[in-house]
């Protein structure tokens, strides 16, 4: 099977002056379809294994299928947490169990923002549906697979690899991470945790 770049859900301007045009065209155009394109290689090359029965290079391949394609889901679920037409806050089930899990809206923004802002290197900041734990959980994910808990259902992404940001904010993660906020698509992130919740 091959994958392919996913449409962007709005024109490359329209979330301005939040996230500008040039950076959401490099960020989708490029670095996005870099990732699918190494997706695809990584699923050939393994197959191209199983046919000819040679696993000399398993460790390297899944180690590429788990990085590109964690990398394409990310940035997938990355568009889909931004909206033109944000609501500014949470509501319906996804604010009551913020307010469960977190004990308020404000507490469970200086978690987010946190995580997000101390990142190590290049990774992104998911809040997500533990079905195991029956909770929202925030993780810090290193790289696009790294430090991730297994069986948690993204709600909402932000990226901070720079390449995200870096046209429009430099090395000011904190800023780019509090501009971020104004397009959060929490109407989007409230229909993936009922649909995550089922």
């Amino acid at each position: 099977m091959k994958y392919s770049l996913p449409e962007l859900p709005y024109r490359y301007d329209a979330l301005e002056p939040y996230y500008d045009r040039q950076t959401l065209r490099i960020h989708h155009d490029t670095h996005h379809k870099a990732y699918v394109d190494g997706l695809n290689n990584a699923q050939s090359k393994l197959e191209e294994a199983r046919g000819k029965g040679d696993y000399s290079l398993i460790k390297h391949w899944e180690r590429e299928l788990a990085f590109h394609g964690s990398g394409h889901i990310l940035h997938t679920l990355f568009w889909e947490s931004m909206s033109p037409d944000a609501s500014g806050k949470p509501t319906d089930s996804l604010a009551q169990q913020i307010i469960t899990d977190f004990g308020s809206y404000e507490a469970f923004k200086e978690h987010f923002i946190s995580s997000a802002l101390t990142v190590e290197g290049s990774g992104w900041t998911v809040l997500g549906w533990n079905p195991a734990f029956d909770k929202l959980e925030i993780l810090q994910v290193e790289k696009h697979q790294n430090l991730t808990l297994w069986g948690l259902i993204p709600v909402l992404v932000i990226d901070v690899w720079e390449h995200a940001y870096y046209l429009s904010h430099q090395n000011r993660r904190l800023e780019y991470i509090n501009s971020w906020w104004n397009i959060a698509n929490w109407n989007e992130a409230n229909k993936k945790l009922i649909n995550a919740k089922r």
